[in-house]
Order: C-alpha cells, then structure tokens, then sequence
C-alpha cells in the first residue's frame, strides 16, 4: 500500500501566488525548536511595492509576542474624530500602583499592588496580581492625560488630522545636451 504524501503549505499556496503576482504575503515554514513541528511565518510586507515598511513587521512580531492575556480587561472608545480612549478596569489598584509610559510608539502601563502584610486573609478570592498592557500608537498619536475614575483608568489619545498633502515632483534629466559641455582642443 502506497502511503499518501501531506503537500506542504509553500506548495499548497503557490499557485494563489502565481495568479496574485504580487507577493503580498511571505508565507515562510520554519521549525519550532521547542515543538518540533512546522510554523508558519506570514509576512505582510514582503512586496516590493511596500517600501520602509519594515519597523511595522517588528512591531507586529512584538505585539504577538506580548500575549493574549485578557487581564486588565479594557475598552477602546471612540470619542470624536480625533480623540480615542482607552479604559482598563484596575479595580483594588491605587495610582501608585500604575505606571504609563510612551517607550517610543508603544504605550505600555504596568500595574503592581503592594503586598499589606499586616493583613491577615481567612479566605483571599482577589488575587493582588500585576500586568502589563502594551498598545501601539500609529505616529502623530499623542497621549493627552491620564485619569482613575470608580476603579477604571482612563487614557486619552489625540488622533493627528488628516491632510491631503500632494507635492510635485520636478524630473530632472541628466545627460542632457544643454548639460554636456563641449572641450575644444585647444583646452588640452
């Protein structure tokens, strides 16, 4: 009995490929190490009509790698044309115990309850425990204040205004006969 063959996934997409023409995704298997199985990598920006693209590729790769930890749970609000706004339920959290900061485009707060260690629990259900949520803001987004309010932590974002900038752009030929200068031989 013949034993069937599993076509792999660069085999099975190719011919999605061809008919594109346009790689838009790089679809590259690599083996986990740990798992020793085939992962898929998928890149967006492997086009060559995609140019400086590449720092978003990095960003994604740090957002996957942050997890999928639903804890704080959060709400992103649209507020009006340019603003949006981010709230976290940090219920038993004190501002003291929160710290936002803007590391280049990612807006990350950290949040860690201090331990009281006079108290003394019989039963202990709410778990003191820390996290830290990380958002990537596009560039022009400006964070416009922070505040607590009932056990929710507000963050105010300011989204920059869309403009229509169109520019020209002058061709300039080189080579061309008005820039050849002509040596006669007497220059030599």
């Amino acid at each position: 009995m013949q034993q069937c063959r599993q076509p792999t996934l660069n085999e099975v997409i190719a011919p999605y490929r061809a008919i594109a023409q346009v790689p838009l995704l790089d679809l590259e298997i690599t083996r986990s190490e740990e798992e020793n199985h085939a992962v898929p990598r998928v890149s967006m920006f492997n086009s060559p009509l995609l140019l400086g693209f590449d720092h978003f590729e990095n960003m994604l790769e740090q957002l996957a790698k942050s997890g999928g930890d639903g804890y704080p749970p959060y709400n992103i609000e649209h507020v009006s044309d340019y603003r949006l706004r981010i709230t976290l339920a940090v219920a038993g959290f004190f501002e003291e115990d929160l710290q936002i900061t803007l590391e280049q485009n990612q807006l990350i707060i950290h949040g860690k309850q201090k331990e009281d260690a006079d108290r003394v629990y019989l039963h202990r259900g709410i778990a003191a425990r820390q996290f830290q949520k990380k958002f990537v803001l596009a560039e022009g987004v400006e964070v416009a204040g922070a505040e607590m309010d009932n056990g929710l932590l507000h963050i105010n974002l300011s989204l920059p205004e869309q403009t229509k900038d169109v520019t020209q752009i002058k061709i300039h030929s080189k080579g061309s006969p008005r820039d050849l200068k002509t040596i006669e031989q007497t220059d030599l």
